[in-house]
């Protein structure tokens, strides 16, 4: 038995990764007798299938990438894609325009002075989109599965909506307003519009597939309930659900697109997952529904992920978006003030395990897939369609790039909980540490753990009669690999 600890630390900013084996005890008095301190291991329980891992090309991510060196580009791809990397597998992007790109843009310019939509184009896709996935797919370790969600209806199906109705603390305290005129900003769909939707979102997807994009999954609304100063447009669940019954999972049957695509819903914060699926899903729009879809920009909500899970057991759990917002030091007074940040690297540092928070919590209440947010951005967070950016694991800058800590500590459960792999059983002597843990298909297991705190923590594990002993440092994540 061969027993590892793989640990990264932060120093000023940089991630540093540490190795160790393990000397393992396989007394059985030992693992009979030692109560303090322990975290026990049960290979034998398992739970859901951990499918994945992967992040979005926006149009932003795609267009910063083909400004690189086609050997600088293929360094990143590699890092994201490769067997050596992250391992990726999963790819989101957009149905038309969203917040993450150089301008709004929709295929058929005026769907209604052209309802047949005879000037339908992704040409704008082919200039970025498209061919970076392209170059994605010809390094990856293993074949890819892509997501395509739309931000927002064509502006001239909608209706303009006059001032933002959502919580704007979720998103960066800012309040969207309208000037009245359709817009791809807030509003709502028509619902003469809904079947020419439901057509225009299958063309899409066809269009694609022709490029030879191996497009899986569809969201039906990026964030339904969003009134955003970007491409946004807001829904009703009832409303959704009308939509899917009636003209969206039709106009996919007319396609030949069920066998081949399955349909999420909700795609927006955890709060409110359970409720929003509980509405959807009846006896009819039961197999019309392949999974759920969630953010987690309202917090941890990490019980109502168990609950849809529970309520809702064949669906696929996937979080497909996340990210945390861009940090500008040292000026920024609340970061500062009240996050206690004191500089680029320190806000890195808790980007990085606030991811790690997140997946652990969310894996360990049934979630199968996971999607990040941009691939990669500039320093400022950017390009966006408005002034504010965000953080990414991967920064772009005049040429070059540079990891920020988010890579690798998405690393820790990526490159070791592989496609395929069941969460096992655990329980813990305290909540000092956040742990999940996983068995490959190989057998291999794999356990993460995250110690956001300031001290070290030793612990015992204990799996079937044996113990090893390990210490988890301060402000770090580990994965222990179990090779039996």
């Amino acid at each position: 038995m061969i027993i590892t600890q793989y640990t990264t630390f932060s120093a000023n900013g940089l991630a540093l990764r540490e190795e160790t084996l393990i000397p393992v005890s396989v007394e059985k008095e030992e693992a009979r007798h030692t109560e303090v301190g322990v975290i026990n291991l049960y290979p034998e329980i398992k739970y859901q299938e951990i499918e994945g891992f992967g992040g979005a090309m926006t149009e932003s991510s795609a267009y910063l990438l083909s400004t690189l060196s086609p050997e600088t580009r293929r360094e990143i791809l590699d890092r994201y894609f490769g067997a050596d990397g992250l391992n990726y597998r999963f790819i989101r992007t957009s149905i038309d325009s969203c917040d993450f790109g150089l301008g709004q843009y929709q295929a058929v310019e005026d769907p209604i002075a052209d309802p047949d939509f005879l000037t339908f184009t992704i040409d704008r896709d082919r200039k970025y989109i498209i061919p970076m996935i392209k170059e994605a797919m010809a390094v990856a370790a293993r074949p890819l599965s892509v997501l395509l969600s739309p931000w927002s209806p064509p502006k001239q199906w909608k209706e303009p909506q006059a001032v933002s109705l959502n919580d704007a603390a979720a998103y960066g305290g800012e309040t969207a307003r309208s000037d009245g005129e359709p817009s791809r900003i807030m509003g709502t769909l028509k619902k003469e519009y809904y079947g020419p939707w439901g057509r225009y979102m299958a063309k899409y997807v066809k269009a694609y597939l022709d490029e030879g994009i191996p497009v899986t999954m569809v969201t039906m609304q990026n964030e339904s309930i969003a009134a955003t100063p970007w491409d946004s447009c807001v829904w009703t669940a009832e409303d959704q659900k009308v939509f899917l019954r009636d003209h969206l999972y039709p106009a996919f049957e007319a396609e030949g697109l069920t066998d081949k695509v399955g349909i999420f819903i909700w795609d927006h914060n955890k709060e409110r997952v359970y409720e929003w699926s509980k509405t959807m899903i009846d006896e009819v729009t039961d197999k019309m529904v392949a999974g759920i879809a969630f953010h987690w920009y309202s917090g941890d909500h990490f019980e109502a992920v168990g609950l849809t899970r529970d309520a809702f057991p064949g669906k696929t759990l996937m979080l497909s978006e996340c990210c945390r917002g861009m940090k500008t030091m040292p000026e920024d007074p609340w970061l500062r003030d009240a996050m206690g940040v004191t500089t680029q690297p320190h806000a890195d540092y808790l980007d990085a395990v606030t991811y790690a928070h997140d997946m652990i919590g969310n894996l360990n209440n049934g979630m199968h897939r996971w999607i990040d947010w941009n691939l990669c951005l500039n320093p400022e967070g950017v390009p966006r369609t408005i002034e504010r950016g965000c953080n990414a694991p991967v920064i772009i800058d005049d040429g070059d790039y540079r990891e920020t800590m988010i890579c690798e500590y998405i690393e820790h459960f990526s490159a070791f909980l592989l496609p395929g792999a069941r969460r096992i059983g655990l329980s813990r002597c305290n909540d000092k540490v956040e742990a999940t843990a996983a068995v490959n298909e190989d057998g291999t297991i794999a356990l993460v753990l995250l110690n956001k705190g300031n001290d070290d923590l030793p612990y015992a594990v204990r799996m079937n009669g044996f113990i090893f002993r390990i210490i988890v440092p301060a402000q770090t994540i580990s994965t222990v690999t179990i090779e039996q």
